[in-house]
C-alpha cells in the first residue's frame, strides 16, 4: 500500500531534494507544499486538504511555526511539531528545556540593557559569546574577548531590531577544535559527525565552509542526545554537543536541520531514515 505524506518547504535545497529521491525510492506518495503559495483560515478548516502526517523543512522560523500551529489546529500531525519549533527556533527556551531536564548545557546567562549584559559577563568570563536568541548558520554570533570588545559589540546590538537586544550570553568552551552534530529520531541517535572549523573560522557550522567528518555514537552521546531530544518535545533532531574537560555538553537542538553533510560523512541513509519515522505515524 502506497503511503501519502506530505513536506512544507519554501526552498528545496540538497536535503529536501534527498527526501523526495528517498520517497521515490520507498514508493511513498510525497506531496511537497510551497508555503508560499498556502492560504489558511485561522479557524478549523474541515476542508482542509493536507496529508496525515507532514514534515516541516521551512526554512524561516517564523513561517514554520506558524503553518505548523495552523495545521495542527485542523488535526494535522507535524514533524516536529509547533511546540519544538518554538523552543528549538530560541536558544533561551532551548537553554531552559534542557535545564529543566537535567541535560548538561554551557554556562548561560541573560541580559536586556548594555549594562546588565557587562554585570553578566563578569559572571561569566572572557572570553565568551554573544548569541542572538533567533537565528541559525552562526549569523550574528560574536565572541567578547575583553571588556572593550564587549562593549562596542553590545552598543551596536542597542540599535537593532529588538530581539537582538535580548543578549544571551554563553561561555566559550576552551580549546574547542571541533564539535559533533548528532542526529536523532525517536528514541535513537542515527547518526553522528565531527565539525571542524575552516581556516580563520571559529565556528563550525558546514555551511560556513566547515569540515565533516564521521562520529562513533558512543553510549553516552546516544544517551545525552536522546535526553535533549525529548527535553523539546521529540521527533527527528540534530542535535549540537561540545567536547569539554567535565565532558559532553548541549548547546543547541536543531529542529529542521539540514543533513546532506551528515548522511556523506556518516554514510547513513538520514533522509530515508526520516520517511521511515513518518510512514511509522502514517500507519499508527
Amino acid at each position: 500500500m502506497t503511503v501519502r505524506l506530505g513536506m512544507l518547504c519554501d526552498r528545496i535545497r540538497p536535503d529536501e531534494r534527498m527526501i523526495i529521491e528517498a520517497a521515490k525510492s520507498k514508493d511513498v506518495n510525497l506531496n511537497v507544499h510551497n508555503v508560499d503559495e498556502l492560504v489558511f483560515d485561522t479557524a478549523r478548516d474541515q476542508e482542509t486538504e493536507f496529508e496525515k502526517v507532514v514534515l516541516q523543512r521551512s526554512m524561516s522560523y517564523f513561517k514554520s511555526m506558524h503553518v505548523t500551529a495552523l495545521l495542527e489546529n485542523n488535526g494535522i500531525r507535524v514533524v516536529n511539531s509547533f511546540n519544538s519549533a518554538v523552543v528549538c527556533g530560541n536558544k533561551l527556551l532551548t537553554s531552559i528545556a534542557l535545564s529543566k531536564a537535567g541535560v548538561p548545557t554551557p554556562k548561560t546567562l541573560v541580559a536586556f540593557t548594555e549594562d546588565s549584559a557587562i554585570k553578566a559577563l563578569e559572571k561569566v568570563g572572557y572570553p565568551a559569546i554573544l548569541k542572538p536568541v533567533v537565528g541559525s548558520w552562526g549569523r550574528l554570533i560574536a565572541p567578547l574577548k575583553d571588556l572593550e570588545s564587549a562593549r562596542a559589540i553590545l552598543e551596536s546590538r542597542e540599535f537593532m531590531f529588538p530581539l537582538y537586544q535580548v543578549f544571551y550570553i554563553q561561555e566559550m568552551i576552551e580549546n574547542l577544535l571541533r564539535d559533533i552534530r548528532c542526529f536523532v529520531i525517536g528514541d535513537r541517535a542515527v547518526a553522528a559527525m565531527y565539525r571542524y572549523p575552516s581556516p580563520g573560522e571559529w565556528r563550525t557550522n558546514v555551511a560556513r565552509g566547515g569540515r565533516a567528518e564521521a562520529c562513533e555514537i558512543t553510549p553516552e552521546l546516544e544517551k545525552l542526545c536522546v535526553k535533549a531530544v525529548e527535553a523539546v518535545g521529540g521527533g527527528a533532531f540534530g542535535v549540537d554537543v561540545m567536547e569539554t574537560r567535565d565532558g559532553l555538553v548541549v548547546h543547541e537542538v536543531n529542529y529542521t536541520t539540514e543533513f546532506k553533510a551528515l548522511t556523506e560523512s556518516a554514510g547513513v541513509d538520514v533522509p530515508g531514515l526520516i520517511l521511515d519515522h513518518l510512514i511509522d505515524l502514517a500507519m499508527h
